[in-house]
């Protein structure tokens, strides 16, 4: 039986458990148009890469289009899961997905900013500051990112590295964590020719990466290399709305210099009792004089926490580590799936993986 083709009015899309529906039109993927009607589902990378946007579907007929096997493997989608951001629906559709946010999503908008300052922070990471326009404040929840729109119409997706609060202060714009891509189209013009006041234009705000507050759990933040920069901004919100959930932050690099603000951690630690602070060093050589924490950031957690059950856990940064957050906290530690909320950094060439 073939599905009946889209009417006038699109098909319908309901998100259990929380009961929220809204309209898929034309030709539009269901990530798309559930974002166009403010509501809150879960993503990411929006490009079939990252495997944030997963979720269970109870009934209706869907078709995907190109993903990796990483984000949704052969046997999940025989399973019924689909990936909304590359799922095109064929009839009325139910999904399950608990992370859906209860309220409306913020207003996204097309916004030219200024470049306001350019800090280098290690040798392959800038601190951006833009200034928005004035009388146009960008509202976000923080931990989310935003796309710069390139002039060939390319996008590139970088976290604020600051808390929404911090834009009412008089000459804060907001902040961005950039590595530097050798080849990488963006960031070759941020490492060379980018000079304060240039233009450009940004989309935003996107992602599903910010604190549940209707929660109590202990937190595990884990973040590896610039990945820092969301897991910051979620810092300064904790901090601002004197939320005192205890925190353990794990920030994972090859290098100490790629734990790029480290003082600046420390600095929160004196003012938030309830953090902890775990740098943890992959490839530290004997001229870094390192005798922290060692190995892989993810499992540093493990070695800590062999209960994850009773935890919320926030990840982001390179996608091998969150996957492997993921999965291991899950079999290994009890962390319910559900509890794992992520935004795992896909760079251009982690997209163009078969």
């Amino acid at each position: 039986m073939t599905a009946a083709a889209p009417h006038e009015a699109g098909f319908s899309i309901t998100v259990e458990p929380s009961g929220r529906h809204f309209v898929v039109q034309g030709d539009e993927t269901i990530l798309a148009a559930g974002i166009r009607q403010g509501i809150g589902l879960p993503y990411g990378c929006k490009d079939g890469a990252c495997g944030s946007c997963k979720c269970k579907k109870l009934s209706g007929e869907v078709v995907l289009g190109p993903h990796q096997s990483k984000a949704l493997s052969a046997e999940e989608q025989l399973a019924g899961f689909v990936l909304t951001c590359c799922a095109h629906a064929k009839s009325d559709v139910v999904l399950e997905s608990r992370q859906v946010t209860e309220v409306g999503a913020l207003p996204i908008r097309k916004m030219p900013v200024r470049v306001q300052a350019l800090t280098r922070q290690s040798h392959d990471v800038i601190m951006l500051r833009l200034q928005l326009p004035a009388g146009e404040p960008l509202q976000f929840h923080a931990g989310q990112y935003v796309e710069f729109i390139l002039r060939d119409g390319a996008r590139r997706s970088y976290s604020m590295a600051n808390a929404p609060h911090t834009l009412s202060q008089p000459g804060t714009g907001i902040e961005l964590h950039l590595r530097h891509l050798p080849g990488g189209k963006f960031t070759d013009h941020v490492f060379g020719a980018m000079k304060e006041k240039e233009i450009l234009r940004i989309e935003g705000p996107f992602g599903s990466f910010f604190l549940r507050e209707d929660s109590d759990k202990p937190l595990i933040l884990l973040a590896s290399g610039t990945g820092f920069a969301p897991i910051k901004a979620l810092l300064e919100h904790m901090k601002f709305k004197a939320i005192e959930r205890p925190a353990t932050l794990y920030w994972g690099g090859r290098r100490p210099e790629d734990l790029y603000m480290d003082a600046w951690v420390r600095d929160q630690l004196t003012e938030m009792p309830n953090l902890r602070y775990v740098p943890v060093i992959s490839n530290a050589t004997p001229e870094d004089n390192w005798t922290g924490r060692t190995g892989f950031v993810h499992q540093a957690v493990l070695e800590d926490f062999a209960d994850l059950s009773g935890h919320q856990v926030y990840a982001c940064g390179a996608p091998i580590v969150v996957d492997s957050a993921k999965r291991d906290y899950v079999a290994l530690a009890g962390l319910p799936e559900e509890e794992f909320f992520a935004d795992a950094f896909t760079t251009e060439a982690d997209k163009a993986i078969p």
